[in-house]
């Protein structure tokens, strides 16, 4: 068995990457071995699986932290001490099949044959867990939504409910290997007696065999089929986000659960808002007269319209919050802030009375009723003195 790749190397990342850097590179490379854009590609069908179990790992604090620590030994619930998870030795040695029978699978592979170190093929396994891209609306990542969404997969064959045997009948154990999936072989060498096991011909290792196909599915228990489903898309959710939905991709093979759908979010751009985080930002044009003598504003919102006040003499480029204007945070209910940026708009069609108008208001006007230009007249002053 080929030897598992360092699971920041599948994303295309550093060790210490942040969780935005680890979610777009797991959308970026979801996207590229898909297997709706990769048909019959069994090259890339691996590389979806390994990308897809890369982020599993790397997506979850907690899990990420003892892969960090340990390699793939601190995550792998079959590794030979239980993945460092039981304390020590004792989640290796305690229970029979996790303890010295893995110490075996460590072993085998140096004797032959596949030897301990094969996984039984008739052991129940997930089902391969698919990728949707799904595109919202600005206001639908900040308030939420459901969305309707149809993807092309296998689903469970309904007339042999998943067994792959006819209607009436079952699956008959393999007579060649007494329904183990195994055929055991004993070899002599200078170092003593050793025994290999071999996944059985016969059945292919699952124990089991189709005496009678059904019709539907020939045999595989499974079809492929185009589904329609409605799915909850979370306030709060930004571009980029990646979703799980657990046990909407394929049927496991051998009783295995379902695998799962990652939907990948892209968002919209606002054609006012832009988002940092949970907060908006938004540049509000005032005019002269405004920004000079103050003004109540009337301020959009994603959902309101609010009113504020800006005091007389308002600068350009200032900024005001409206607290919890925002969106809301995907893991609690606190809302971010509106940040509002004054923008001085300088008119640029004017007649001859409002040009006249305001040469007199500049010669009324002197350094004394500006607080940036009267600092720069002093500045200059004791410069050139």
């Amino acid at each position: 068995m080929a030897e598992k790749r360092d699971f920041y190397e599948v994303l295309g990342l550093k060790k210490g990457a942040s969780e935005s850097e680890i979610k777009s590179a797991f959308r970026k490379k979801a996207m590229k071995y898909h297997p709706d854009k990769n048909p019959g590609d069994k090259n890339a069908e691996e590389k979806f699986k390994e990308v897809n179990e890369a982020y599993g790992i790397l997506s979850d604090p907690d899990k990420k932290n003892k892969y960090d620590k340990f390699g793939h030994a601190g995550v792998d619930p079959n590794a030979g001490f239980g993945g460092f998870g039981g304390g020590g030795f004792g989640g290796g040695f305690g229970g029979g099949a996790g303890g010295f029978e893995d110490i075996f699978d460590m072993f085998g592979g140096m004797f032959g044959g596949g030897g301990f170190g094969q996984r039984r093929k008739n052991a129940p396994m997930k089902g391969r867990d698919l990728q949707k891209g799904i595109t919202i609306t600005f206001e639908e990542a900040a308030f939420g939504t459901k969305k309707k969404i149809t993807l092309n997969k296998y689903v469970k064959c309904e007339p042999c409910n998943g067994s792959g045997a006819a209607p009436g009948s079952s699956k008959v154990t393999c007579q060649n290997c007494g329904g183990s999936g195994e055929t055991r072989t004993t070899q002599r060498t200078p170092f003593g007696q050793f025994q290999s096991v071999t996944a059985c011909e016969h059945c292919e290792g699952a124990g089991k065999i189709v005496d009678k196909p059904c019709n539907e599915c020939a045999g595989t228990g499974k079809v492929r089929k185009e589904v329609t489903m409605s799915v909850d898309i979370p306030a709060g959710v930004d571009n980029d986000s990646v979703i799980s939905i657990k046990g909407q991709g394929e049927p496991g093979i051998n009783g295995g659960p379902f695998g799962d759908l990652y939907l990948a979010i892209t968002v919209k751009p606002h054609q006012l808002f832009k988002r940092k985080g949970q907060d908006l930002w938004l540049e509000m044009p005032v005019s002269f007269a405004q920004a000079a003598l103050g003004d109540e504003l009337v301020v959009p919102t994603l959902d309101e319209k609010v009113s504020y006040s800006i005091p007389a003499g308002t600068q350009p480029e200032t900024v005001f919050r409206l607290k919890g204007k925002g969106i809301k945070s995907l893991r609690s209910n606190k809302m971010g802030d509106l940040y509002v940026k004054v923008i001085l708009e300088v008119p640029t069609k004017l007649n001859s009375k409002q040009k006249k108008m305001i040469e007199e208001l500049g010669n009324a006007l002197t350094n004394d009723s500006y607080s940036k230009k009267k600092t720069f007249a002093d500045t200059m002053k004791d410069l050139f003195k």
